[in-house]
């Protein structure tokens, strides 16, 4: 009996000894973990890039450190790029796990400042040599890095004014100057092409020319710079963005010898088409390395030239461009699709073309390859597969047919994350991105930012923009599409009560729909934001 009792002592004595050194540990692992908190400094203040791209990491359970939205630069004020150094280097503290930092904020002020600033040129080397100094000062904080290489628009009109003054009157000219000079260096010009060329350099003002041309200069060797300071290693990850550009542009001509410029750097810089969706796709990488997680990722298209598609404001096939921003958000691509994380599956048109989402031909009807289109949709889905879905098939906007099919089947709130806001890459790369993050998501997180993208991608871009843009003809006052003034009171109202008519018709179950609310911050109807 004693030696029975005496056992049972020793074991309890024991069981207090593990439980005490259990809990021990317990306690010291959790001191060591660190909660996720990124430092972002978006390329301006606009909604996508700022606070939409932050829903989704705090959705995500990451908290996320942006500067104040008054230091990010917008269309009337391009910001300060001295003032965000100093603001990132008081707010990099210990408990910063990464930061994901636009380049052309902290060279320029912003992303419109890369094109309109005043700067010198050894200023902007300058400041591009702070990163070397932050890197020192910390040494271990994974640091990723996006910038732009200059866009091409094709006009004034398509440039949205945001080029400098002439780039209103000579565009045009000056997008097919470079052009012809971008294929002259690739594969030679015809005779007729020669003398066009030589028309539109008498044609172009001298000084309009120089300026321009003086400002890509600066940005070329700026990201030259940047990409020394990869090779340094002085950033974790460098993407460099071709903004809106063609298969033949200025943008193209550079970014091709900027790929060869850092084509020895294996992993850690890449260039490639797009430049809005780059916060979101380093930040989802940020995430991912830290969690040494790398997600599999099955890509299908559209029957027809799919992934072969050229969109409009690209250089390059939109394969190419999904494919690089896989690896950008620290994710792989199989041709496993059973064993496949996610699906992607990508809105073509058969025959490669791209459109406008706010031109006449964008109605509900179905085109030829819309059903086929939903039918994947729909098999993948009924599959139990994790489903993405970037709507290419228009710029700047849902494809009306392709949602229709969706909102008839019962399938847009089945999938993982859906975009169509931007070009094709801006909205393949931010589809990808909050897709890969939905991962550490509950479910009515992810019904949230599926409606955000219903409602502005589909209600607003696609629809309602057109409608309110048309009636600001009507009223007297200052005002228009591309800066409201007067009549912004006049188009946030009448664009609340057709997103609650719309969401009735469309999204019954997932908005109270008298609650949707919209402003413009930067005073046009290009973008807008919605809360709900």
């Amino acid at each position: 009996m004693i030696k029975k009792n005496f056992l049972r002592l020793v074991t309890c004595i024991l069981l207090v000894i593990i439980f005490i050194c259990t809990g021990a540990n317990d306690c010291a692992a959790r001191k060591k973990v660190v909660k996720e908190k990124i430092l972002y400094i978006p390329h301006d203040s606009r909604p996508i890039v700022n606070r939409e791209t932050v829903e989704i990491l705090e959705k995500a359970g990451v908290q996320v450190v942006t500067p104040p939205e008054e230091l990010l630069g917008n269309r009337e004020n391009t910001g300060d790029p001295d003032l965000l150094w100093d603001w990132l280097n008081k707010n990099t503290k210990k408990d910063i796990t990464a930061a994901v930092i636009s380049s052309d904020s902290l060279l320029y002020g912003s992303l419109v400042g890369s094109r309109k600033h005043q700067f010198d040129g050894d200023e902007i080397l300058a400041r591009a040599d702070l990163f070397a100094e932050f890197r020192k000062k910390h040494k271990k904080l994974p640091l990723y890095v996006f910038g732009s290489i200059m866009r091409t628009p094709r006009s004034g009109l398509a440039s949205g004014y945001e080029e400098p003054d002439y780039y209103r009157y000579y565009g045009t000219n000056i997008f097919r100057l470079t052009e012809l000079m971008d294929k002259q260096e690739m594969e030679g010009l015809t005779s007729r092409e020669v003398k066009e060329f030589n028309f539109l350099q008498q044609l172009i003002p001298t000084k309009a020319i120089e300026d321009w041309m003086g400002r890509r200069e600066k940005n070329f060797a700026a990201n030259k710079k940047l990409i020394d300071h990869a090779r340094a290693k002085t950033f974790d990850y460098l993407l460099l963005g071709r903004d809106d550009n063609a298969p033949y542009s200025q943008t193209h001509n550079e970014g091709r010898k900027l790929a060869e410029y850092g084509k020895n750097l294996g992993g850690k810089y890449l260039t490639t088409a797009g430049i809005d969706e780059f916060g979101l796709v380093l930040l989802t990488r940020a995430i991912n390395e830290r969690a040494k997680n790398s997600q599999k990722i099955f890509v299908k298209y559209n029957w027809g030239r799919g992934g072969q598609t050229i969109p409009s404001y690209s250089d390059e096939p939109i394969d190419d461009s999904i494919k690089a921003a896989i690896g950008a958000a620290g994710a792989t691509v199989t041709e496993e699709e059973i064993s496949a994380d996610f699906v992607l599956l990508v809105n073509t048109n058969p025959d490669g073309a791209t459109f406008e989402a706010d031109k006449p031909g964008n109605v509900d009807t179905a085109r030829e390859g819309t059903k086929f289109f939903a039918d994947i949709v729909q098999d993948y889905v009924s599959a139990g597969q994790k489903v993405i879905v970037a709507d290419v098939a228009f710029s700047n906007g849902s494809d009306n047919a392709l949602m229709e099919q969706l909102h008839r089947r019962g399938l847009l709130f089945k999938l993982r994350a859906y975009s169509g806001w931007n070009t094709a890459t801006n909205s393949a790369g931010f589809a990808l991105s909050t897709g890969l993050l939905t991962s550490r998501m509950k479910e009515n997180s992810v019904d949230e930012l599926l409606l955000r993208r219903y409602l502005d991608d589909w209600a607003y871009q696609a629809n309602i923009r057109q409608i309110v843009a048309g009636q600001l003809s009507w009223l007297n006052g200052d005002g228009r599409y591309a800066a409201l003034d007067d009549k912004y009171n006049f188009a946030a109202e009448n664009c609340e009560l057709l997103l609650e008519s719309f969401a009735k018709r469309n999204l019954p179950n997932f908005t109270g729909n008298d609650n949707i609310k919209i402003r413009f911050p930067w005073n046009r109807m290009f973008e807008a934001e919605i809360s709900f």
